[in-house]
């Protein structure tokens, strides 16, 4: 089938409009006078969770300096073209207080932050996740110090260094030759709410094989010429979802009951008008999933999904 060429995106966590600044994560000197520095500005991150200031048509995050900042792990998350550092902190929200801006999470968020914000808050989510499940060394069991501008953990026992990982997963817009898309329902999802199959990529697999293998293991349908479309960082807590389309040469369906709980094929008419009638929720904005869909039906699709 053609592809509407532009349409996947935006990809509403791919965005980024500073450089990170790999070569400064362990320049100390650099990092002293960045951090004393009025013009460099300063976000909390807890549990998934910022500070944001809303307006009438978006938000942005809730920028300090650092003598604003509390106490708490530091994350250096880039510098922009005018020079100025961005950094993150891993410590507690304060309590809401007016005009003080709203707690809110990453998939509330992305939708109303602009690219740089929202560049910066799936970043330090990304981060914060990693750290919080490699407090210590899987090698001797020692917890490991935090370097390198939040992008390092060292075990001081056996000297072992540790980086931040993400774990690959193939999404996949299955179609088939008569104009149809494939949905499907996890078991702990609501009737009605559907979306496009999606898997980890396995040890020693290849991103193509990893979308053959998981539509005909979770719906029993083989599926041809996987095409890459797109990336995008779901760190939730740690996952890269790799976007494609594949072709269904085999239309039968035979879900694995214990992944799917329902799946169905659909015409573009038909998802139109269940979408219409609530019988049928799509994935948010905010997800690659949403972006996929469009992609086949060829134009944004009205609805707020879930």
């Amino acid at each position: 089938m053609e592809i509407p060429e532009g349409l996947l995106g935006p990809l509403l966590l791919s965005r980024s409009a500073i450089d990170r600044s790999a070569a400064l994560r362990g320049d100390e000197e650099w990092l002293r006078k960045a951090w004393e520095a009025e013009k460099t500005r300063v976000f909390l991150i807890h549990d998934g969770r910022t500070l944001v200031r809303r307006f009438t048509d978006g938000a942005a995050l809730v920028l300090t300096s650092p003598a604003e900042a509390p106490e708490g792990t530091r994350y250096l998350l880039g510098v922009d073209e005018d020079g100025v550092p961005y950094f993150a902190v891993n410590a507690p929200l304060p309590e809401p207080l007016q005009g003080a801006g709203d707690a809110v999470g990453l998939r509330e968020a992305a939708v109303l932050l602009d690219d740089r914000d929202a560049g910066l808050l799936v970043y330090a989510v990304a981060l914060e996740a990693w750290h919080a499940s490699h407090a210590y060394c899987p090698r001797c069991g020692g917890p490991t110090d935090v370097t390198a501008s939040g992008h390092t953990r060292v075990c001081p026992r056996d000297g072992s260094q540790h980086f931040p990982r993400v774990d690959p997963a193939v999404i996949m817009l299955v179609h088939d030759d008569e104009g149809r898309i494939l949905l499907a329902r996890g078991p702990e999802w609501p009737p009605g709410r559907m979306s496009v199959l999606a898997g980890f990529v396995e040890p020693g697999e290849s991103l193509e094989h990893a979308v053959v293998r998981e539509v005909l293991e979770e719906v029993g349908v083989a599926v041809t010429t996987p095409r890459y479309l797109g990336s995008q960082p779901w760190p939730f807590p740690r996952s890269l979802m790799l976007g494609f389309f594949a072709r269904a040469v085999t239309t039968d369906l035979r879900p694995d009951l214990e992944e799917i709980a329902e799946a169905r094929w659909l015409s573009r008419e038909e998802l139109e008008a269940q979408v219409r009638s609530g019988d049928l929720v799509l994935p948010g904005q905010v997800s690659i999933a949403r972006r996929l869909i469009e992609t086949w039906y060829g134009a944004p699709i009205p609805d707020t999904g879930w």
